[in-house]
């Protein structure tokens, strides 16, 4: 299939305003959105990717990363190509903004390799930006609940409130990366806004699983100020939700020097002041153990992506407060 009918848009003549994403595109025929692969042809907005996989494996949850959603299960993960950030350091961006290789996949044809996986959960779309592969992360996302297996976005948050909210009854767990605190790095670094991601991330929560991941780059979105607001924040929704703080390497056009370690447990420090699960990615040996809030006994031991639940996944064992966590 080389071109699928896109959703969210509005037609003016021949002109196109697309509202999948806060960026609004307006195209005339001919042109491209931000994300590489909306296109008006004619007057109607086609979906460029709809069923085009450039990667196919099944990993563990815990490298989404979700460390409260099914502990030590493994799901499909897929991605397409394109993205709408343009951020400096994307790790992805051979897939993000290049233009690789792809296989076709139909929704039922993924859904049944989703299904005959061993172990396998469900689905995660992942690697490039989901939400712009929208029209065929709903299609198979229907499919996918109608035989029982989960379905997971890992994305940067950056939709439009409809779409997502159609979407939504579809997906069992987000892992949404706010990518700073401030839109003066949204604008610098990604070319986009913070404040359609926290809105994302308010419209997910109590809707379905949500997990928040920051990549901390030394003097950018690493001050103790901004990692306080942020933790604040997402308190201010729900103290329980587990945030990833995850350090930079560089990557892409980004050459900046690895986040240094101190920064990285100043960062965490700050933001437990706020949240009752905060984690550390990229730092080898950190301690990514799930640790009961009220009392401290271990309720998750992990090695390397490997995890153990040591409790019964609802309530702690030693003096019973409530968990956050799905199994």
């Amino acid at each position: 299939m080389e071109f699928k009918k896109a959703l969210h848009y509005i037609r003016d003549g021949d002109t196109v305003r697309c509202f999948l994403c806060p960026h609004g595109c307006v195209l005339k025929p001919g042109q491209t959105g931000r994300c590489s692969v909306r296109r008006n042809k004619g007057g109607v907005l086609y979906s460029l990717n709809y069923g085009k996989v450039t990667a196919c494996n099944v990993d563990p949850i815990e490298k989404k990363p979700l460390y409260h959603f099914y502990p030590g299960s493994r799901i499909l993960s897929v991605g397409s190509f394109g993205c709408n950030l343009k951020c400096g350091f994307c790790q992805n961006h051979a897939i993000a903004h290049g233009t690789p290789g792809t296989v076709f996949v139909s929704p039922e044809g993924l859904a049944d390799r989703a299904a005959s996986a061993e172990d396998n959960i469900g689905i995660a779309y992942t690697y490039n930006e989901p939400s712009i592969w929208y029209e065929y992360v709903l299609d198979t996302a229907r499919i996918a609940r109608e035989r029982g297996l989960k379905n997971v976005l890992v994305t940067n948050g950056y939709i439009g409130i409809k779409a997502l909210e159609q979407l939504l009854p579809f997906i069992d767990a987000l892992n949404i990366d706010v990518k700073a605190f401030s839109d003066a790095y949204y604008d610098s670094i990604c070319s986009g806004r913070l404040s359609p991601v926290l809105d994302t991330v308010k419209a997910a929560a109590g809707r379905c699983h949500v997990e928040v991941t920051t990549l901390i780059v030394d003097e950018l979105n690493s001050s103790i100020d901004e990692l306080e607001g942020l933790g604040e924040w997402v308190a201010g929704i729900d103290k329980s939700i587990p945030i990833h703080l995850s350090r930079y390497y560089p990557a892409y056009q980004m050459d900046r020097p690895p986040t240094r370690l101190e920064t990285m447990a100043a960062a965490a420090k700050a933001v437990k002041k706020h949240l009752d699960y905060v984690y550390i990615g990229n730092v080898a040996g950190a301690d990514n153990d799930t640790y009961c809030p009220d009392c401290g006994v271990k309720l998750v031991e992990r090695k390397g992506y490997g995890a153990s639940l040591l409790f019964d996944g609802k309530k702690c064992g030693d003096c019973g407060k409530q968990i956050n966590m799905v199994v």
